[in-house]
């Protein structure tokens, strides 16, 4: 089922990782917190055929990957694959195969590739009084991408202890043919810098969607890659994300943006809700609003309290939003 060589993942990449992806949260049953296949198949088609995402990343940290197993990890990857190809695979698959173990990142990795996942997902290795990591950060992954073909997607987040730098992240992707992309979640200026450095050499992204389109519009991105908004801030009937990318991509700056700048109160219902320390539980209870299979988080995560769950609720009530 693979749909291209090492050789040629960038050049895939360049045509196919484009418009907007999502990162998907993975429901989990109230009863027993065991994995909610019918409820992520549901949410799937749901993004896909009514929300139109250009493509979804499973199982990264909104999906809660560290609270799963191997097997459970791979069964999200097996269910995503299945639902996008049952829709005629108008959206893409970028599986997140992050692990400190790095058997685990091997292991999911090769199990997305046989599967037919379009890319993965590697955060860069968390290093324990991590300085001077450059040239441990490039071997992992040249380890890793030598044993593969998919196309991998580097991602630097300060949480990993310390953050890529410019020209760390093109030293990869200059050495390694099937490093395609990066979701750089660092400060605009060092994304800027790199997605100058690489035009051409590697699909720069970040997680912002309040910053999407000006990076559309002054640096030529093609990808939103990604996070949770497009499955927060949209429906079947308002794909509002979905309508500017597409006006600015066809050169209607203006358009674009007061569409963009119209979901702001949404934006804002939304932050004023969120808990600290607990994202992932406020979302998905606003996904829950949205007619969507929410679902518990598990432990390490909290769960809301009543007073929480009704202050989303008020958000969502004066966010604009209709409720399915």
């Amino acid at each position: 089922m693979l749909k291209y060589r090492a050789r040629d993942a960038k050049a895939y990449a360049r045509e196919h990782l484009r418009g907007v992806w999502a990162a998907a949260p993975t429901p989990f049953r109230p009863e027993d917190l065991a994995l909610d296949e019918a409820g992520l198949r549901r949410n799937l088609r749901h993004w896909i055929a009514d929300l139109g995402v250009g493509g979804l990343f499973i199982s990264g940290k909104q999906g809660e990957f560290f609270s799963m197993s191997v097997a459970e990890r791979k069964r999200t990857f097996e269910i995503a694959v299945e639902e996008t190809a049952a829709l005629g695979n108008r959206s893409g698959t970028i599986l997140s195969c992050s692990d400190q173990n790095l058997d685990t990142v091997l292991e999911l990795a090769r199990h997305a590739q046989a599967i037919g996942a379009d890319y993965i997902v590697v955060h860069a290795p968390l290093l324990h009084f991590g300085r001077d990591v450059d040239d441990t950060v490039f071997a992992y992954y040249e380890h890793i991408a030598a044993q593969l073909d998919i196309g991998i997607a580097m991602w630097s987040h300060e949480d990993a202890g310390y953050l890529m730098s410019p020209a760390l992240c093109a030293r990869i992707a200059r050495a390694i043919p099937n490093i395609v992309a990066i979701k750089y979640s660092v400060p605009r200026p060092m994304y800027v810098e790199l997605t100058r450095m690489t035009e051409g050499e590697l699909i720069v992204s970040t997680a912002s969607e309040e910053e999407w389109l000006d990076n559309i519009l002054e640096l030529n991105w093609q990808v939103y890659l990604c996070s949770i908004p497009p499955l927060l801030y949209q429906t079947a009937g308002d794909r509002r994300i979905d309508t500017y990318t597409r006006m600015a991509m066809a050169g209607d700056a203006v358009g674009a943006r007061r569409l963009r700048d119209s979901l702001e109160p949404v934006r804002q219902a939304l932050k004023s809700c969120r808990p600290p320390g607990t994202p992932q539980a406020s979302q998905k209870y606003w996904l829950e609003q949205l007619g969507q299979v929410g679902g518990p988080v598990r432990r390490p995560l909290l769960n809301l309290d009543e007073a929480q769950r009704a202050s989303v609720r008020a958000a969502f009530a004066a966010s604009g939003l209709e409720a399915p």
